[in-house]
């Protein structure tokens, strides 16, 4: 049984890969059942099958192979339904070579209840050889090429965006004009984020470590790091009791770096809960919010938002 759910994961990469270049080359597939990931279109750019190295035509025969037999069930992206999972980060599609641990899988029946499908080695060759090529545009953003991201209902977005948003930002005050200012996945991109970091670590302004001249010598970074409303900062207490304030470089379990408000730059070992460390976050409520946030509502939100011109 495990083998089996490994199999389906990588159709459903599959299955994404191969619904995107047919959209991109033809006409739109056909609707998946609605669920989380449904509505996204994302594929891989020619780059992606240029430095995978797999074949182009093989590439186009397993887009169309998965959207006739894959798309219904895990999405016109294989981003997964209500049906049936996520397939784009399947562990098993990732590790395939030459549809060696896909191949097994599609020939095996489908889970009970899944409807049947038959394919014939070459397309099995061809879905495995599309899916790698989504899998690598997942892996390495720069090959990715957003075709058509507002696919949400901006209705809903609205009401959503009054339930989950409204009591920090306003349409008329601090997002007034913003579709304006940012292209769809931009846009999308910042009010998930907030516009900022929302891991610990990689604070906004502070550059850290050393800077050269041109000659080569090496020279401190003193300029105070750059805090605004959006700032991730950290108050690091020592053993001592010595504290200070600044904006975090990078945290590990093992070491922190950061530069505190002054500019100065300071990196401590961590053991046996020294330094202390404090981290505040302006932006955790979209922290907070992303952990909750499924697909079918970032598209809607995006759909209103792209009409405040």
């Amino acid at each position: 049984m495990k083998r089996l759910t490994k199999l389906c994961l990588g159709i459903s990469a599959l299955a994404v890969a191969a619904t995107c270049v047919v959209r991109a080359q033809t006409t739109s597939p056909a609707p998946s059942p609605a669920g989380n990931g449904s509505n996204a279109t994302v594929a891989a750019t020619p780059a992606a099958i240029r430095v995978s190295q797999e074949d182009p035509a093989a590439v186009q025969r397993g887009a169309e192979a998965f959207a006739a037999s894959c798309a219904s069930c895990h999405g016109a992206t294989a981003k997964g339904t209500d049906v049936a999972p996520d397939l784009i980060r399947s562990a098993l599609v990732e590790d395939d070579v030459k549809a060696s641990l896909i191949g097994p899988v599609l020939r095996a029946p489908h889970p009970k209840g899944a409807s049947q499908i038959q394919l014939t080695d070459q397309q099995i060759s061809d879905l495995a050889a599309w899916l790698r090529v989504q899998v690598y545009g997942a892996a390495f953003r720069q090959t990715y090429a957003y075709q058509d991201i507002v696919v949400g209902n901006a209705k809903r977005g609205e009401q959503l965006f009054g339930q989950k948003c409204g009591s920090c930002h306003s349409t008329t005050g601090d997002l007034a004009g913003i579709a304006s200012k940012y292209t769809p996945p931009a846009l999308q991109g910042q009010w998930i984020t907030g516009g900022g970091p929302l891991r610990n670590g990689g604070g906004r302004g502070a550059r850290g470590g050393p800077i050269y001249t041109e000659n080569g010598s090496m020279i401190a970074d003193t300029a105070p790091p750059d805090i605004n409303k959006g700032t991730l900062t950290i108050t690091v207490t020592l053993p001592t009791g010595e504290s200070f304030t600044g904006v975090p470089i990078s945290i590990t379990d093992f070491n922190i770096a950061f530069k505190d408000v002054n500019g100065v730059y300071h990196s401590y070992d961590r053991k046996d809960g020294f330094p202390k460390i404090v981290v505040h976050n302006p932006l955790q409520a979209h922290a907070d919010f992303l952990k909750t946030l499924n697909d079918t509502d970032m598209h809607d939100i995006t759909a209103y938002l792209v009409t405040l011109k």
